[in-house]
């Protein structure tokens, strides 16, 4: 009896390329026999692929169109690498590889993995608002992987203890072959010896017992830009951890964290302050002495000035970290009222209160 693929997927029969993949994609992992432990799983996921074999294929699937199979529906299979699927299991299998071989006219032979590159690092550095402002070069120790020095990332005793794998006779791949009554059905497997790399090591290194990797501090010298901020990502190249059987190694990325500062909260590049200001100078007007970042600065304070009146002075800010120019540094006044007066200030304020002509001012309602 003639199968309905189009059934098998659950997809109308003018459904495009991409619908078809969609609809596998979404059969196969449910149906992977890793993953469904039903006991049809297996035959479930067989059929799948066998539909999808047939309909990905244009010219095949003309044929099934037009006479409800091929002229070699099933030798098709053969070759297919279907090792993501049938085995390695607790491995991870790479599901777009295999779409890749039916729908993107891709071979579907898995190629032979090479060793990995190392993994990246992370460290969180601190720094101070100054710091930040003006840029700092730190010294930090960093706890890495490196590769061994004594076999240099082989992880071999010696170079004639690298031989090619006996099992895969160096190909990194195993390939099984069944015959099915629908003709033989071929699978390519990833070699359980050299984990696909294709070499095998007869004696391992004693320093490294055979990992091509050592655990080790290493000290390094990050510079951070003037303008970092809190979350900036300083990236160093190369200076992750070893990669596997001397593959590049990975990056460090560094993290800058910036302490609070005892006076100034920065908002972007501007920095805010809030200064005392003697109720006199607010009304009189005058000059006050403003902490800034790198030193002390004068800003003259006008006659009548408000409580929480913010000045801006230009250019005391966090330079940029991206392009040029610098923040501004904003300071809010907060006047200061005497909690105690000598009896001659509370008569001359009382005189200033009557010369303002008002019932009741200000320094009446204090006194």
């Amino acid at each position: 009896m003639t199968k309905d693929y189009y059934k098998i997927l659950g997809v109308e029969k003018n459904s495009t390329k991409e619908e078809i993949k969609k609809a596998y994609k979404k059969l196969a992992k449910k149906y992977h026999p890793d993953l469904n432990k039903e006991k049809d799983a297996a035959e479930k996921f067989k059929e799948i692929n066998e539909a999808a074999a047939v309909l990905a294929d244009d010219e095949k699937r003309t044929q099934y169109d037009q006479y409800g199979t091929t002229a070699d529906q099933f030798k098709g299979f053969e070759g297919f690498d279907f090792s993501d699927f049938m085995s390695d299991t607790g491995r991870g299998f790479d599901f777009d590889s295999i779409f890749e071989g039916f729908f993107g006219g891709r071979s579907p032979f898995r190629q032979r993995r090479g060793p990995r590159r190392g993994a990246d690092l992370r460290y969180d550095l601190e720094i101070t608002l100054n710091e930040a402002a003006a840029g700092v070069t730190k010294h930090i120790v960093v706890p890495r992987l490196e590769q061994c020095t004594k076999c240099h990332g082989s992880g071999a005793e010696s170079e004639s203890d690298i031989i090619n794998c006996p099992d895969c006779n160096g190909s990194g791949m195993q390939k099984r072959t069944q015959r099915t009554p629908f003709g033989l059905f071929s699978t390519t497997t990833t070699c359980g010896k050299c984990r696909g790399q294709g070499k095998y090591i007869k004696e391992e290194c004693a320093v490294c017992d055979g990992t091509g990797v050592v655990k080790k501090t290493r000290k390094l010298e990050i510079k951070v830009p003037a303008g970092a901020e809190e979350g900036t990502n300083l990236r160093v190249v190369k200076e992750g951890e070893a990669g596997e059987k001397g593959a590049e190694p990975g990056d460090l990325y560094v993290i800058i964290y910036v302490k609070e500062h005892d006076i100034f909260e920065r908002h972007g590049d501007d920095i805010y302050v809030k200064i005392p200001v003697p109720f006199a100078v607010a009304a009189l007007g005058g000059e006050i002495e403003v902490p800034t970042l790198d030193e002390k600065a004068k800003l003259k304070i006008p006659a009548g000035t408000q409580n929480n009146t913010i000045f801006r002075m230009k250019g005391k800010g966090i330079p940029y970290l991206h392009g040029n120019g610098t923040g501004n540094e904003n300071v809010e006044v907060v006047i200061e009222v005497p909690e105690k007066l000598s009896k001659k200030q509370k008569e001359l304020l009382k005189e200033f209160e009557k010369e303002s002509k008002k019932k009741k001012g200000f320094f009446s309602r204090i006194f």
